[in-house]
């Protein structure tokens, strides 16, 4: 058995390869492509396999070094290791990169984009090292390595059809709102490196640091590492980013890119001492508000994928639930609310990194039909679609919270580490962080609506527009992915009795605190219950359906038009839009999203053509970035005057410059 060191290492310089033998071949090969497809494939192999062994190593409370080489930077040197936190990540890095690669095969073929099809593969390559390079960094110089070449790639992969205004404003948005957060990291790290006088990522103590300088660290990592979750009102970069890159790639930023804002947070909180109680209520406050908005906004999007770009704002805010949950249990040294919000934060992230990925592969596998993202043209796809049809359901469950799928059990445990905020015999009681339970309960409600939308419209019904393509189920590049995302998905709902133990030692890493087995066996001991329930559930369904199945195939039906409402000649106008399906719960939250329509006015008896139209803006990005940033450049036009185009002039700029500093210093 090879060693798992060099496994990862293996993983790393062959994912980071996958896409250099093709800028070898002609733009349209298809030799190309697979030969990136087979490159990604091993590399996700082995760094699973690695990752899986590192996890088990850990177990016994050493960490594995990867490599260490110094750097010509003073005490600073790139270093990778592996940690339970850091094992955790990784194998969702490699799975969803894996699946996305073979999926690309198909989706974006060179001989339908022979423009930008060998650079999508080389930057798909060069994410998946640097995702792998963040989690594993292990100081902050190489963790910025990781996080900037991160950043640099996702954009080129965001701009892929760079010939379009609409996917080069996304683009540069992203970018833009990437290195204001990394603006923010670099503060922080220097911060660090004055007070300890190295790049590593060792805890720090009350000793090294004040209060407020730890509270100035929280507030820098919060704010960058928030900016890349997608964390209100740091989100408004996302949801463009999200539906103008390939889907593939839309499937890998919310399934995995987003995420290492997540694990930035848990990484550096549990490296500051002695978290007051407002960090945790500042955590647990801001997931509030994006799991519910989030939703909100998922639920007025007329744009497919911008629905599942505003329901990752959702769900990470569940995840911010959960750790704002566990950071209040280390303030008061509560070891069962670190638990149960930790692992059930932890546990999301890859319910979510599964259940999302699924529903942007099976929303681009409908894109790919059709040719269109917008969901009012579409309809009728679970026929000439099953198996998109039955992927996106089982997507769409998922992220509904409904069980037995695997999006349930992890909010299951934020809920119960939440009513224990409100007081057990022998706990402390914190009811104001109780707010959340019904703000949680509001987001799942707003996403059954939202995915009810989503899934009813797009493939239920029949087709509202003459489609230019015949839709049809993918071949198994793209189907592969969806079969095998569905099966983890329902497995992970089912047998989380038997994963979310292990998360013991991470919760107690990172915490500090100290508690025996009984008390994480009695936190989590409801899970063996509930999972044994999940699979009499599951059974009962399969069950009813089978019985459905041979009800239809044995007893034969008659069928009938539907009921036109008395219309005698019913059309697929009738059928209800997912904006007047859900213009109801919209108009309940108008006070907040501010939706801007035009209504008909309808005066005459016979009237003629009328039509009915509303959007809901971005209301960060258009209602506070872009006027401020529009009100700044208007202000600093004068600027404009120093550039004279001249070189003479801007030779004189650099003398003038350093007459200013010599004589200063």
């Amino acid at each position: 058995m090879f060693e798992s060191d060099r496994l990862l290492l293996s993983a790393l310089i062959l994912a980071s390869i996958s896409g250099i033998p093709g800028l070898f071949f002609n733009r349209r090969s298809l030799v190309a492509p697979w030969i990136a497809a087979m490159l990604m494939v091993t590399s996700g192999t082995v760094g699973l396999i690695g990752a899986v062994q590192c996890a088990a190593q850990c177990a016994s409370g050493s960490d594995v070094m990867l490599v260490e080489y110094p750097l010509p930077l003073p005490d600073a040197s790139f270093a990778l290791s592996v940690d339970p936190l850091s094992a955790f990540f990784l194998a969702a890095i490699f799975l969803v990169s894996t699946l996305g690669s073979l999926y690309g095969l198909e989706y974006w073929k060179p001989t339908e984009h022979p423009d930008n099809a060998r650079k999508l593969r080389l930057f798909y390559g060069l994410l998946t090292a640097c995702l792998a390079i963040v989690v594993l960094a292990k100081n902050s110089v190489t963790f910025l390595f990781g996080w900037e070449g991160m950043a640099v790639s996702a954009f080129f992969l965001v701009a892929t059809e760079d010939d379009r205004n609409d996917v080069r404003d996304a683009g540069w948005m992203y970018l833009a709102a990437s290195h204001a957060g990394t603006l923010a990291l670099f503060t922080m790290f220097a911060l660090m490196y004055g007070a300890t006088g190295h790049f590593d990522f060792l805890p720090l103590t009350s000793d090294q640091i004040s209060p407020a300088f730890a509270s100035t660290l929280f507030l820098l990592a919060l704010g960058g590492f928030g900016l890349k979750a997608g964390l209100m009102p740091l989100h408004f970069w996302l949801p463009g980013a999200h539906a103008m890159a390939p889907s593939h790639v839309s499937a890998i930023m919310s399934g995995v890119l987003i995420k290492m804002g997540i694990y930035g947070l848990v990484r550096m909180t549990g490296l500051l001492p002695d978290p007051p109680l407002w960090w945790g209520s500042l955590v647990l406050a801001l997931g509030t508000v994006s799991a519910v908005f989030g939703m909100v906004l998922a639920l007025s999007q007329h744009d497919l994928k911008r629905l599942l770009a505003y329901s990752s704002i959702e769900n990470i805010g569940i995840v911010a639930i959960g750790l704002g949950l566990a950071l209040l249990g280390r303030s008061l040294h509560n070891p069962v609310w670190v638990i149960l919000g930790l692992s059930g934060a932890l546990l999301h992230v890859w319910n979510h990194c599964l259940f999302k990925s699924l529903l942007f592969l099976a929303a681009g596998t409908v894109i790919h039909a059709t040719h269109t993202r917008k969901i009012d043209e579409l309809g009728g796809m679970a026929k000439p679609m099953p198996w998109t049809a039955a992927a996106f359901l089982v997507g769409a469950s998922s992220a509904c919270g409904l069980p037995p799928f695997n999006g349930f059990v992890s909010e299951f445990l934020i809920y119960l580490g939440l009513f224990h905020t409100l007081g057990l015999p022998g706990e402390p009681a914190l009811p104001a962080a109780a707010f959340a339970i019904p703000a949680l309960a509001l987001s799942g409600a707003a996403a059954i609506a939202c995915f009810v939308k989503a899934y009813g419209i797009v493939f239920l019904g029949v087709p509202r527009k003459p489609l230019a393509h015949r839709p049809h189920d993918p071949h198994w590049p793209m189907r592969l992915p969806l079969v095998v995302l569905s099966v983890i998905a329902i497995s992970l709902g089912i047998l989380t009795a038997s994963v979310a133990p292990r998360l013991n030692g991470i919760c107690a890493k990172w915490s500090g605190l100290s508690w025996d087995a009984s008390i994480a066996a009695s936190t989590l001991g409801p899970l063996v219950p509930l999972g044994w329930a999940l699979i009499g559930l599951l059974g009962s369904l399969l069950f009813v359906f089978c019985w459905l199945r041979w009800k239809i195939s044995t007893h034969p039906y008659a069928e009938h038009d539907t009921w036109g409402c008395g219309y005698l000649a019913p059309t697929p106008r009738l059928q209800y839009t997912g904006t007047s399906l859900t213009q109801f719960l919209v108009s309940l939250f108008g006070w907040s999203i501010q939706p801007v329509e035009i209504r008909p006015r309808i005066r005459e008896l016979f009237p003629v053509q009328a039509a009915y139209w509303s959007e809901v803006p971005e209301i960060v990005l258009d209602r506070v970035v872009s006027p401020v940033f529009d009100a700044l450049a208007r202000r600093l036009l004068w600027f404009r005057l120093i550039q004279q185009g001249s070189v003479q002039i801007y030779l004189l700029y650099i003398v003038a410059m350093l007459v200013v500093l010599f004589t200063v210093f």
